[in-house]
């Protein structure tokens, strides 16, 4: 056990927790014990034996292995409920591109896309932006469904329109 003070010597309750805890040591190790069900004399004679321990596959986190993309994703433009305009890969449903959002201004929906200038801190892509930079503040009706919307960010972006339902 560490104590860190403010004073070089140690305070007088911390040297008296400290003695307790070291005459008191052997209650408390069989306690440990006692309430991890022997786990814990297991993880003590494992820290003190010289047993080789497996090494875990760098690519995986505690054994764990992501299972990866698919190589042939099928993308198609959602616009989700709070009006950000994203590329989904229809078979794992994973966001592939932000592409912007849709904002309420004083003349209606206006389509804003994921520019520094429009204020997002992650741009788009060079090659998206040039796709897409004729649409950025593009007004979009009230009553207009946003279909005619999807496929046309669809056609600029180089695959086929919205998925089909």
């Amino acid at each position: 056990m560490y104590i860190f003070t403010k004073s070089d010597e140690p305070r007088k309750e911390d040297v008296a927790a400290k003695k307790m805890i070291e005459k008191n040591w052997g209650t408390i190790d069989r306690l440990a014990n006692q309430i991890s069900g022997g786990r814990w004399q297991d993880l003590k004679k494992a820290r003190t034996s010289n047993t080789p321990i497996a090494e875990f596959d760098r690519k995986s986190f505690i054994g764990y292995v992501s299972t990866g993309r698919s190589v042939s994703t099928r993308p198609y433009v959602r616009i989700s409920l709070n009006n950000r305009v994203v590329v989904v890969d229809e078979e794992t449903n994973r966001q592939v591109l932000f592409l912007g959002e849709i904002r309420r201004r004083p003349q209606g929906r206006v389509f804003c896309l994921a520019t520094r200038a429009n204020g997002f801190f992650d741009p788009a892509a060079d090659e998206v932006l040039e796709a897409l930079a004729e649409l950025d503040g593009c007004l979009l009706r009230e009553d207009e469904v946003d279909e005619p919307f999807k496929q046309e960010l669809a056609a600029r972006l180089g695959f086929a329109g919205p998925r089909e339902a």
